[in-house]
């Protein structure tokens, strides 16, 4: 059974269309335009907000080292290699890792810095210390 053509039914008269004319190949082209500068800052904030989660993790991963290495030495350290980790590959690239330490009373601080130049150089530092304080609030 042949199946029929609607519009050769209603306009017997009329040529067969195909493809597309250049006036819906421009609007189609607009409207992956408009959605684009939408979607494009969205997906650049959701990646300093990934990157940052990835630092602050590994903050939270010095600070539970720091205090067991307290436990074991008496004392803090400067050294990230003395507790056994190593910057990840996603927090590496992006931010400047030091840990400072304070003798009397025991203390430290571990920062995470923004690398200049780098994805995420808007980003703000991150710190974390003995306490557990973690600055800035607004971003833990």
């Amino acid at each position: 059974m042949k199946r029929m053509n609607l519009y050769k039914v209603f306009n017997p008269a009329a040529p067969k269309r195909r493809g597309f004319t250049l006036m819906e190949l421009m609007v189609a082209v607009a409207i992956v335009g408009i959605l684009s500068a939408i979607a494009y800052p969205s997906y650049l904030s959701y990646l300093i907000k990934s990157r940052r989660a990835s630092a602050q993790s590994y903050l939270l991963d010095i600070a539970q080292r720091q205090q067991q290495y307290l436990l074991d030495a008496r004392s803090y350290t400067n050294d990230v290699n003395a507790l056994n980790l190593t910057t990840p590959k996603d927090v590496a690239p992006y931010y400047t890792v030091d840990v400072t330490k304070s003798d009397s009373p025991p203390a430290f601080t571990a920062t995470a810095k923004p690398i200049p130049g780098s994805p995420q150089a808007s980003d703000v530092t991150l710190t974390i210390d003995n306490t557990g304080k973690k600055t800035p609030d607004t971003k833990w």
